[in-house]
């Protein structure tokens, strides 16, 4: 099947094709809106590139745009020619919890819950009724980050808050980067042989955002994320956990109202706060440049995952893996090193030497309790795999 996959943001539709289990082409269009915005295709076997620079006025522009390019390449005449698009929406809310074929009451509802992500589900229906408008002969299918978190029990959803928060808002964890905590977990069960329905992990997706998922015979039982994804681990501009009542005391100290104090936790904190730095890069440059401040951010960075790992580890009946994974997950081994060495008296032992050589694979050393793996992620193959899956489940 020829699946397209898209992520629209508000102002970008970023985009990749497969066909099978294989990407076949990939692009993004950039700056909608704007007066120098681009669309680009790469054709991922040849290695050539299409592109286009010229005021795009809207997302419906955009994807012509991408018809236009897609017919240049010779790798599809019309969009109308696939089988299926696919999704990636961020919020599913209480009521979208499996992917599914899009309808007018998905798209309702997707609307009706954009509050509860206000950069991302917006942006995401544009990206939806773009594509429907775009190729009228195409099902469309939504991907919810969320929808890999609705095992989780209520004691590990709910917030010790009056329960009428719950009943009437619908305030609990939520979660996010489920789409790929469910490629990877699937993916290192296979790489060890084992069953996914049996095997145990806890995967630790680190990028710029970053969160803990607890995974118990292949379904999620907790993650670190929550009703947003602020909560949990250090991000790059992210607090994560912080004591709550901050909130009102710096509102009072620094004279400053709600949306500034969500422009700080969201923006303005995480690693980046500390030492004015967010990628991992540079923060390792500056450590060797004896900067204490940066030293101090990836101490915390890495305790703060290690506090994670332990009360995951506490929880699941055994753990069969540490996966990491996504941008400082699979490339950054000092993070790895860091804390897995922090964590041997658990059974998890790093072999020093293969980490620092290994972009992907098994990186525990022979005789550990526990496996720990490098997984490179590949969010957009899962969504394409579920999109085929619900296509073919539905003999469309």
């Amino acid at each position: 099947m020829k699946i397209l996959v898209l992520n629209s943001g508000s102002s970008s539709i970023k985009f990749k094709l497969f066909d099978g289990d294989k990407a076949v082409a990939s692009g993004l269009v950039e700056k909608i809106g704007e007066q120098k915005s681009k669309v680009e295709l790469k054709d991922l076997k040849t290695l050539q590139k299409f592109q286009q620079e010229l005021p795009i006025k809207n997302h419906e522009d955009g994807m012509k745009l991408v018809n236009e390019l897609f017919a240049e390449s010779g790798i599809l005449h019309d969009l109308n020619e696939l089988d299926g698009c696919g999704h990636r929406i961020v919020h599913g809310g209480p009521r979208l919890t499996k992917h599914c074929l899009v309808d007018d009451d998905i798209l309702k509802e997707i609307e009706r819950i954009a509050h509860m992500a206000p950069l991302h589900n917006p942006a995401h229906l544009i990206g939806i009724k773009t594509m429907m408008n775009t190729a009228k002969d195409v099902p469309n299918v939504t991907v919810f980050d969320t929808a890999f978190h609705q095992s989780m029990p209520d004691y590990a959803y709910m917030y010790a808050l009056p329960y009428e928060y719950y009943e009437k808002h619908k305030v609990r964890k939520y979660g996010f980067h489920g789409t790929s905590h469910s490629y990877v977990s699937k993916k290192a069960a296979q790489i060890l042989n084992k069953d996914i329905n049996s095997f145990n992990a806890i995967s630790a997706h680190l990028g710029n955002g970053a969160s803990v998922c607890a995974i118990k015979n292949g379904k999620c039982i907790d993650t670190s994320m929550g009703f947003t994804p602020l909560e949990g681990l250090i991000m790059g501009t992210r607090c994560g956990d912080i004591d709550p009542a901050l909130l009102p005391f710096l509102a009072n100290e620094l004279n400053i109202d709600i949306k500034e104090l969500d422009t700080i936790m969201n923006k303005k904190s995480g690693v980046y706060g500390i030492c004015g730095f967010n990628d991992f890069r540079d923060i390792d440059t500056q450590i060797g440049l004896g900067n204490d401040k940066a030293r101090l951010a990836f101490d915390m960075f890495c305790y703060r995952l290690i506090k994670y790992i332990g009360s995951y580890y506490a929880i699941l009946p055994q753990v069969d893996a540490l996966i990491f994974t996504a941008g400082i997950g699979e490339n950054d081994y000092k993070v790895r090193q860091g804390i897995c060495q922090k964590l041997e008296h658990l059974g998890f032992v790093i072999d020093t030497d293969v980490n620092q050589n290994s972009r992907s694979g098994v990186i525990s050393k022979k005789g550990s309790k526990i496996d720990i793996l490098v997984v490179p992620t590949d969010e957009e193959l899962e969504i394409a795999k579920i999109t085929s899956d619900i296509l073919n489940n539905l003999g469309i």
